[in-house]
């Protein structure tokens, strides 16, 4: 079973991919226009030019998994930095759920060492 646990690495794929590619297809373009390993323990996410579906692929150890989600009349607000992007896993459902991952900020997380 895929888990999207919390130290699991996602990458987003910046550039609108052609969703008649699979899981071949996608992965081969995970290895050559973001010269990651697709066999990794990370997710990868794609979205269509028209913004309303996204693929994710993930290798579980013994194979791959893809996720599909197609909205029926909004679209998913893609990050505007040209780099690959690595999200957190909450930021992925953020997007998922049609939040502009860009625009939220949470509260830096703080070590102390003492209370008082």
């Amino acid at each position: 079973m895929f888990r999207f646990d919390d130290g699991l690495k996602v990458f987003l794929h910046r550039d609108p991919v052609d969703f008649r590619l699979g899981i071949n297809g996608l992965s081969i373009l995970v290895e050559q226009a973001t010269r990651l390993n697709p066999l990794d323990s990370s997710l990868y996410v794609f979205g269509n030019r028209r913004r309303d579906r996204i693929k994710i692929i993930g290798w579980d150890g013994n194979g791959f998994w893809m996720f599909l989600k197609r909205l029926e009349s909004d679209r998913f607000v893609w990050p505007d930095t040209t780099d690959i992007v690595k999200l957190t896993v909450e930021q992925l459902h953020w997007l998922i759920d049609g939040i502009d991952i860009a625009v939220v900020k949470k509260h830096p997380q703080r070590f102390y060492s003492r209370t008082s």
